[in-house]
């Protein structure tokens, strides 16, 4: 009886010890397996989207209010349009609100910084399906290095 509780025991450990890092997984590649509710799409078209990937996060001052949802590219003028699924609780954002692509972290993990614009009368709120209008592109370090080198030979 003694034994057959001990390996018990080490099941439940082992059992334990497989979950906790299945969720440490999910927790550092960004996912979560709960659902985040009621939500609206938005949809942001850039000249260059850099490493951004479906599921990275859009913030708005450093807070998570949703998830690239989709990345496609446009059939009329081959410029990627990213769908953006925002959280219902945050879908007070006038349509003079823009978008960029930005980097954090050393790993240069790349997200969607959502800036929300002035509000004015006759300025209306972004509504499900619209396309925010104001965007900035992802920076590119090897353009920028190439930049940096031309510029300098030209001075010489």
């Amino acid at each position: 009886m003694n034994r057959y509780k001990t390996e018990l025991m080490v099941g439940v450990f082992v059992i334990m010890t497989v979950a906790a890092l299945l969720l440490l997984a999910l927790k550092v590649a960004n996912q979560t397996m709960a659902s985040d509710g009621d939500t609206y799409t938005l949809y942001a078209k850039f000249d260059n989207i850099g490493g951004l990937k479906v599921r990275s996060p859009v913030k708005v001052g450093g807070v998570t209010v949703g998830r690239v949802s989709n990345i496609k590219l446009d059939r009329d003028d081959y410029l990627p349009v990213v769908e953006l699924t925002i959280q219902a609780a945050y879908s007070e954002f006038p349509e003079t609100s823009s978008a960029s692509i930005l980097t954090s972290g050393l790993l240069g993990e790349q997200y969607v910084g959502f800036e929300p614009g002035f509000t004015i009368e006759g300025v209306e709120n972004l509504a499900d399906g619209d396309y925010i209008e104001d965007t900035s592109s992802a920076l590119v370090l090897e353009e920028l290095i190439g930049q940096f080198l031309f510029s300098r030979n030209s001075e010489e």
